[in-house]
């Protein structure tokens, strides 16, 4: 004994000295007792420097590692022994000790291929069970379920411990012992511990059929666990869960759970609505090459595909689709004829006064739109690129540039002028996004700036700039993005629907053009609101700010400060 407190007191000065976990004294040829065990986890993840999460990584390893050299003295009955000991340490530990050395076990019942169920195993774990139940031992009950689950735990085993002997299959113990379990499980249910509940449920082959408990779990969104319940149950039980989904609105679980376990016969309406409601929220974020995969060619979800499109005024895709699958209008024309058409609803470049909208291809256009820049205070930058919809994949090169005044917009081929005159374009662009005289505006346009150096890595103007402001930043509410802050400014949205169309086509449709005009300008006029009213409000402190605090500059890896509001004085253009 006193050698081992002695070993003890080293351990723990070298995880005073070092501040690591270290558990070296974990080997089989240490004897090392259940409560020093414990203890002496606690120790090393107290004395430990590294982040929570990856010090009980690294514990639960060599605690795996200190179990495995057990063999011979029986790892399980160790463990049980632990966790009989752990209440004793204190809640912050109990939970989190609990699960590592349950984890720890049953990585090496997996991997050594080993089976705990010898009796004296069975009637600790079973006792540990019983006592966790009654409440005599405080246990997460989560616990619970691992418990069962790596000692195959049984009904009858519970039934043996209750009453001292060995009882019958069929006999009143066996029933005794199941309400006992059940009423525990029951307890779960009530205090909304479904996943632990419905996994013991399982477990033991309890069937609870209440209709009720179903409903609870859907009014809680535990979808999961409900259909997890439900599968066991049977598929009576699923249907049933589908219909409580549909009744409560909540048409995505209800799509999931149908596509699922194949019940489209079954519930054909509910299962098409839930796929035009797909398709009509791709198209609202302009994702319409995935709505047409996901239409799979039905021709129904097609036509409905086709109609949203129209009801957005995207008439190009009309076109496309309704040549595509050789639609010839089919009622389409009149469904749209009747519905209303939005695109009062949206911002358009007359209501902005946009006197211009010029393409930028070659030489002459080039210099021309940089030199007209140069004249300019304030300017708004957009891009886009073709989508591609593949993960993993890195996104398509920048197309286009848009930069815009209050009166005139220039859209720069990207592709072309970077083919053509690569030098020539750096140079300029350098005199624009390098000018500490124009305050260049964006929606994240930071993030814009990585994608257009990521696409064209050889210009150094789109490395390094001056003189940029986020609009994003000076709003606390930024849901809906670009569209919703013009709404909630200038009192109207903008038709994202082409924001994920084909910007590599040439040319490029005169809605395509419009909208990537719109993108820049609005920004600008969005900017004339926020300096007509200096003052906002920051998100973190809550205290007023000028808007001229957020501007930034990136030089190199040195972001330069701001200007003071009096060394740009800002002038109508």
């Amino acid at each position: 004994m006193e050698e081992q407190t002695l070993k003890v007191n080293a351990i723990e000065e070298n995880c005073h000295q070092t501040g690591t976990i270290s558990l070296p004294f974990f080997s089989g040829s240490f004897p090392t007792s259940p409560a020093i065990f414990v203890y002496l986890l606690k120790e090393c993840y107290l004395q430990g420097t590294l982040k929570a999460t990856y010090k009980f990584k690294v514990l639960q390893q060599q605690a795996s590692c200190a179990l495995s050299n057990m063999v011979e003295r029986g790892q399980a009955v160790f463990v049980v022994q632990c966790l009989n000991l752990l209440p004793l340490f204190g809640p912050p530990y109990t939970e989190g000790f609990s699960h590592l050395l349950m984890s720890s076990l049953r990585r090496i019942q997996t991997t050594q291929n080993i089976l705990y169920d010898s009796e004296k195993e069975k009637k600790l774990a079973t006792q540990l069970f019983l006592d966790v139940l009654a409440g005599t031992v405080a246990h997460d009950e989560r616990i619970l379920v691992k418990i069962v689950e790596v000692f195959d735990i049984g009904l009858k085993d519970i039934a043996n411990i209750m009453y001292g002997m060995e009882v019958e299959e069929d006999g009143l113990d066996m029933e005794k012992a199941k309400d006992f379990v059940k009423q525990y499980i029951f307890r779960l249910i009530e205090s909304h511990s479904y996943t632990t509940a419905v996994s013991l449920l399982e477990f033991f082959s309890i069937r609870h059929s209440e209709e009720s408990f179903l409903h609870a779990m859907v009014e809680d969104r535990q979808f999961k666990v409900a259909e997890k319940w439900a599968m066991f149950m049977g598929k009576p039980m699923i249907s049933l869960l589908v219909q409580k989904c549909l009744d409560m609105k909540f048409q995505k679980q209800a799509y999931m759970i149908i596509k699922k376990n194949n019940l489209k016969q079954k519930f054909p309406d509910a299962y098409h609505s839930c796929k035009e409601s797909s398709l009509k929220t791709l198209a609202e974020k302009g994702c319409w090459d995935v709505a047409e995969m996901r239409a799979n060619s039905n021709r129904q979800l097609i036509e409905y595909l086709v109609f949203l499109a129209m009801e957005a005024g995207y008439t190009e895709k009309v076109d496309e689709l309704c040549e595509r699958y050789s639609l010839n209008g089919l009622g389409i024309l009149k469904a749209a004829a009747e519905g209303s058409h939005p695109e009062a609803q949206y911002l358009h470049c007359a209501e902005l006064d946009i006197e211009d909208i010029v393409w930028v291809d070659e030489l002459n256009g080039l210099l021309s739109a940089i030199s007209y820049f140069e004249g300019c205070k304030v300017v708004g930058v957009d891009c886009e690129w073709k989508p591609n919809f593949v993960k993993g994949v890195r996104p398509n090169k920048v197309s286009i540039m848009q930069i815009a005044s209050e009166k005139r917009v220039f859209i720069f081929d990207l592709i072309k002028l970077y083919a053509d005159e690569p030098d020539i374009l750096n140079n300029c662009l350098k005199r624009v996004f390098g000018s500490s005289r124009i305050l260049k505006l964006g929606y994240n346009l930071r993030g814009d700036l990585q994608q257009l150096s990521q696409s064209y890595s050889r210009l150094e103007c789109f490395k390094y700039y001056e003189m940029l402001l986020d609009i994003q930043k000076l709003f606390i509410d930024q849901r809906g993005g670009l569209s919703g802050l013009a709404k909630k400014i200038l009192g109207a949205g903008l038709n994202k629907t082409r924001r994920n169309s084909n910007w590599e086509e040439r040319p490029l449709s005169q809605n395509q053009i419009e909208y990537a005009a719109l993108d820049a300008a609005v920004l600008v006029h969005i900017f004339q609101q926020v300096r007509s009213q200096p003052q906002s409000t920051d998100v973190k402190t809550g205290a007023k700010i000028e808007w001229t605090s957020h501007i930034v500059s990136h030089m190199g890896k040195t972001k330069v400060p701001q200007p003071s509001p009096r060394a740009f004085p800002l002038v109508e253009q």
